[in-house]
């Protein structure tokens, strides 16, 4: 590991201060899962590490304010609205009681990550930003496209766990994040920081599918830092359900995230957010419109389910989650609705 200059500010904008307007010479610090291996695989190598530890108003949730905070948007909102800390670790976030009455595809899917200790050190914002796991990328040895090279080895080499939907992708990995798709299905958005000042971004509109060693996997500059996460309880039945090759720690294959409103027993305002299946979360269309405006039953899931593979064009290895993906959809819509879940009887 590269030697590096470490420090522990008291403030956003003083951790902000001590960024860099280039990528790679400065990383920002949360529970450390996913910066510690890049530093350790020298595919990271900063000169400076950026420890938030000390900065304890970006942990926390709370309804309209971060617990702590005494600036205008920790005041008092809307008692529909909820703030989540940049900050928050997955495990708070998967047994936090409210949020798992309104936002279950949210606290599902930060239950399903890896295991007990890295959901005690992983935080919000650290899986929001974590770099991809693509193996490619993360050999030291291997000069791919991310790493300043001119060649996405992926397209022509081991792919199974790579992109499925790839048109225009110079690029094949899958966004690593599984909370993405559960946020971006329930329309939420991101408060960031930088030397500017405070900007929001829309979660759809958070990710990017990088193509160089300039970019990232999302839209932030490299002198940015996301503060918190926003999202509105609007009574939207939803869920998370992804499959993967075992319960303990492990990435998804494939995952879907659904949000609705069910009046009368008909799906209205549908969102189906598909994961690890794109370079970023893919917002399944098709499949929201094979749903619209009916009741959710075991056909329609179904339907809508092989609706969200359309567009799919999967590398050499990877054709099976074309059918994931249709049993994932249907499976969360299912679940958002009430059904009896007969796949765990």
């Amino acid at each position: 590991m590269k030697n590096f200059t470490y420090y522990r500010p008291k403030t956003a904008e003083q951790a902000v201060a001590l960024l860099d307007d280039k990528w790679g010479t400065a990383e920002l610090l949360a529970g450390g899962t996913d910066l510690l291996d890049l530093q350790k695989e020298y595919i990271a190598q900063p000169d400076k590490v950026i420890s938030l530890s000390g900065i304890e108003r970006l942990a926390g949730v709370g309804v309209g304010h971060i617990t702590g905070r005494d600036d205008a948007a920790g005041k008092e909102a809307d008692k529909n609205t909820w703030i989540i800390g940049a900050r928050t670790t997955l495990a708070f976030l998967a047994e936090e009681p409210n949020l798992r009455q309104h936002f279950p595809a949210l606290t599902t899917a930060a239950g399903d990550i890896g295991g007990p200790q890295i959901r005690n050190m992983g935080t919000l914002g650290g899986n929001l930003c974590q770099r991809n796991r693509c193996w490619y990328f993360r050999d030291e040895h291997t000069h791919c496209l991310l790493k300043g090279g001119d060649k996405c080895f992926a397209i022509d080499g081991e792919n199974r766990y790579h992109a499925i939907f790839t048109q225009g992708h110079q690029c094949v990995i899958v966004n690593p994040s599984t909370l993405a798709p559960a946020l971006i299905a329930l329309d939420a958005s991101a408060e960031v920081l930088g030397p500017k000042g405070k900007r929001t971004i829309k979660l759809a509109d958070f990710f990017h599918a990088p193509g160089s060693a300039r970019e990232r996997e999302h839209v932030l500059a490299a002198n940015e830092m996301v503060l918190s996460v926003t999202l509105h309880a609007k009574g939207l039945k939803n869920a998370s359900y992804e499959v993967r090759h075992k319960q303990s720690y492990d990435w998804p294959l494939v995952q879907a995230a659904v949000a609705f409103k069910y009046e009368d027993k008909k799906a209205r305002d549908v969102r189906i957010v598909l994961g690890h299946v794109a370079p970023t979360p893919h917002i399944a269309v098709a499949a929201a419109k094979a749903i619209e405006g009916k009741e959710v039953t075991e056909a329609t899931a179904s339907a809508a389910g092989e609706a969200a593979t359309e567009g799919a064009m999967p590398l050499s290895q990877n054709a099976y989650k074309v059918k994931l993906i249709a049993v994932a959809v249907k499976r969360a819509l299912l679940t958002a609705a009430g059904q009896k879940k007969y796949w765990e009887v």
